[in-house]
């Protein structure tokens, strides 16, 4: 018998192609309809297609148009949080560094703020905060407003994603004041296309201990770049039910960027002040690195003497309009006829010690401040100089006066005026030159931009004079090759 392999070897030509046409015209109708879809909806070379295909993938790497580029102003989002109650008292701080037209952010508000309106131009753009209910189950947390807090960087995300060219997310309080153009120095160093968590810890032991030393605490602020950014906005809901109790909101993002396997870049420009009372004698012994915040202004001092805290907070603004890179830079140098020292926090202080002290403990904060909660052992995360009750070891004390551009000769003069008269017996050397008759010191700087970061070295300075109508001057340079101060 003929299997029917066999009988339809023995058909015939024509009918074998009869019987395989309609299979051959079925095959071929598929084909040209998938070919021409595919050329109608997707070209898989055209550029247009390559493109989405690697935002889609690698959002970050693309939203620039070019990613080499240094990171500059339009590239960062600073995303802030605040209550309409609080407004009145917050919103000039964050009015003093916020630059109409040119920064980016958004401030986040727990209702719409009706007395305020119409919201000035001007003024950091506005929104209210979503709604919160539905984490009320998870919400054990000692701050009320945690989760609203946390949230910020999730809206935040959503917001910028309508900008082209966002590299960074820099989440900050309202009563913290910025530094923009040494924000953007910090971050040049860095690779936005990377997951960087950057910022610095509080200054107080026990804050660190009770949150963690690795975290970026929030008043301080933090940034974080657009990848790691995305993640945490799409993780928010998983992060807050996962940590119910964690004090903060920092502390919770901290959490949250652990469990993405991120790690804190500390950053020592970042300041949280948990510190009390008067900041001089640490901030005129700032840390090599650019000034980028200072938080807490509202429970310390003012940072100039007979004014309210938000003059003097405009009156540091006023150095920092003009040289942000130098700001709170101390530069030291001698008299050593006199066996003087000189301390200059620029834009901000200027000392005189009527004895030699070596840099070393210069650089060591003045403790005229005290801990943010009293512990039993050091309380601070820095090494700070007890203050004396030798008046040699008390230095005579200059604030910021005013400041200047001298165009054609590219410098700057700062004047420094004395606080008050010191009330101290003389200092108990043979030498009897005591500069109780200086009243103000003037110091020359140059409009280069100074780069206080590291590989670089303190400015140098030299005294001009110290006679002429009881006024010091003071000029910068750099440091000679091998020179110890």
């Amino acid at each position: 018998m003929l299997t029917q392999q066999q009988k339809i070897t023995l058909l015939p030509d024509k009918d074998i192609i009869s019987l395989y046409k309609p299979l051959i015209l079925i095959g071929i109708f598929f084909f040209l309809f998938y070919t021409l879809l595919s050329n109608r909806h997707i070209d898989h070379q055209s550029p247009q297609y390559i493109a989405k295909s690697k935002q889609t993938i690698y959002p970050y790497q693309y939203n620039t148009n070019n990613t080499n580029d240094p990171t500059n102003i339009n590239h960062i989002v600073i995303g802030t949080s605040s209550t309409v109650d609080l407004l009145r008292y917050r919103k000039p701080y964050i009015d003093s560094w916020w630059r109409p037209n040119v920064t980016k952010g958004y401030l986040f508000l727990d209702r719409e703020p009706t007395k305020f309106l119409p919201w000035p131009s001007s003024s950091i753009p506005y929104r209210v905060s979503e709604s919160t209910l539905k984490y009320k189950p998870y919400d054990k947390h000692p701050t009320k407003s945690s989760i609203r807090m946390f949230r910020v960087i999730a809206e935040t995300f959503r917001e910028a994603s309508r900008e082209e060219g966002i590299r960074w997310f820099v989440m900050t309080d309202d009563d913290t004041i910025l530094f923009i153009d040494n924000l953007v120095d910090v971050l040049q160093k860095y690779d936005h296309r990377k997951y960087f968590y950057i910022g610095e810890n509080a200054e107080s032991v026990l804050s660190n201990f009770d949150n963690s030393f690795e975290m970026a605490f929030g008043g301080a602020g933090y940034a974080i770049s657009y990848p790691l950014a995305e993640a945490l906005s799409k993780n928010v809901d998983v992060c807050i039910k996962r940590y119910p109790t964690t004090f903060g909101s920092d502390h919770l993002m901290q959490s949250c960027v652990a469990d993405l396997g991120v790690s804190l870049t500390h950053e020592k420009g970042f300041h949280q002040i948990d510190l009390h009372k008067d900041l001089w004698g640490f901030l005129s012994a700032h840390p090599q690195a650019p000034t980028v915040s200072l938080h807490h202004l509202e429970v310390v001092d003012p940072l100039f003497p007979c004014m309210d805290r938000i003059k003097a907070v405009n009156q540091l603004m006023k150095a920092a309009k003009v040289d942000e890179s130098r700001l709170l830079q101390q530069t030291i140098c001698y008299d050593n006829t006199k066996h003087w020292s000189f301390s200059i926090a620029w834009g901000y202080t200027a000392q005189i010690y009527e004895k030699i002290i070596p840099p070393s403990i210069l650089e060591m904060p003045l403790e005229t401040f005290v801990p943010w909660r009293k512990p039993p052992k050091q309380p601070y995360m820095f090494n700070p100089r007890w203050f004396p009750k030798n008046p040699c070891d008390i230095p005579h004390l200059f604030f910021l006066q005013s400041v200047e551009i001298i165009n054609g000769d590219n410098q700057i003069l700062t004047t420094y005026t004395r606080r008050t008269t010191r009330d101290l017996p003389p200092c108990s050397r043979s030498s009897p030159d005591i500069p109780n008759y200086i009243t103000n010191i003037i110091v020359i700087s140059p409009t280069t931009k100074y780069i206080a970061q590291g590989g670089s070295r303190r400015e140098c300075c030299d005294i001009l004079d110290q006679v002429e109508n009881n006024v010091t001057t003071i000029k910068y340079r750099a440091c000679a090759d091998n020179q110890i101060s």
